[in-house]
């Protein structure tokens, strides 16, 4: 019924902000089209917090991020000129596809303090649509479906599951929700797709058995059927089908070895466009070595 449990490994983003690391694993590199999930905070900002903790322009290719929070305010900014703050049970979806800048910055913090909880998460475009044009689009209200049902609070994020679909475009078939369960609440996992995986960010759950803490994916098998809240719980279902083995270089995702290093070298020189309302400063391309082109098979 598990086929895997992968608990979450703190990373410090600068500026004093750490999120929990989920995927990329060693072991399990991506769960259908995820390639990415951080779990952010929770985490109190004082007013007057440093810029050091905002994230400054940079870019991707080849993904849609999805932003989703349980609590705060991020300031979105990127270079098909989008400017959208995203607020609880709210998303920002920005597709990257042939490439795309962007900013995520706490400005709200900055003015009044905040308490910021969420999960950022990447989706791998599938081969065909990696350059894509660049988009993005933010939803909110009937765009994002809600249920209840016995002690579970619902909302759907992406995709179709639960008999309903959120309408932001996805490029391949998948499945992404947000859960407030009470304690003893129980809740169905998705079926109909190869990979799912269930994430606990609040609370204490019973699944496959065993008993998993806050910080923990579960990666279930095709015959996991149902989550079970020992204690009030905020879960995180989400899974699709595979779209095939992608490359991760910094912020780029490829199914080519050669477009990373592309993408990179239009970084470094310059050639990709900073978001307009926001052009004076960047993340730079770090230091280090590039990773080595696949073995050929």
């Amino acid at each position: 019924m598990i086929e895997m449990i992968i608990e979450q490994r703190r990373r410090n983003l600068g500026g004093g902000v750490e999120v929990g690391r989920v995927l990329p694993f060693a072991k399990r590199r991506m769960v259908g089209p995820f390639i990415f999930f951080d779990h952010m905070g929770p985490l109190d900002l004082a007013s007057g917090v440093d810029r050091s903790v905002d994230v400054r322009p940079h870019p991707h290719i080849g993904l849609s991020t999805v932003t989703y929070l349980f609590a705060g305010e991020m300031m979105h900014r990127d270079s098909v000129g989008s400017v959208q703050a995203v607020r609880p049970q709210e998303v920002n979806w920005m597709t990257a596809g042939s490439g795309i800048t962007h900013s995520e910055r706490f400005e709200r913090a900055r003015a009044v303090g905040d308490h910021l909880h969420g999960i950022q998460a990447w989706v791998a475009l599938p081969t065909g649509d990696e350059e894509t044009a660049p988009s993005f689009t933010h939803h909110e209200g009937n765009d994002l479906p809600q249920w209840h049902d016995r002690g579970v609070i619902g909302q759907l994020i992406a995709g179709s599951a639960f008999g309903l679909t959120a309408a932001a475009r996805t490029h391949s078939p998948l499945f992404y929700a947000h859960l407030e369960m009470a304690e003893g609440s129980i809740a169905e996992i998705p079926s109909g797709h190869a990979e799912r995986a269930v994430y606990v960010a609040r609370g204490e759950v019973e699944c496959g058995g065993q008993r998993h803490e806050a910080g923990r994916m579960i990666v279930v098998d095709r015959t996991a059927s149902s989550v079970r809240a020992l204690r009030p719980s905020t879960v995180m279902v989400l899974g699709g089908d595979p779209v095939g083995e992608r490359l991760l270089y910094w912020n780029f995702v490829s199914s080519s070895h050669e477009r990373l290093m592309q993408a990179a070298a239009d970084w470094r020189e310059g050639r990709m466009k900073l978001p307009d309302a926001d052009d004076q400063e960047f993340i730079p391309l770090p230091d280090g070595p590039v990773p080595p082109a696949p073995a050929m098979s």
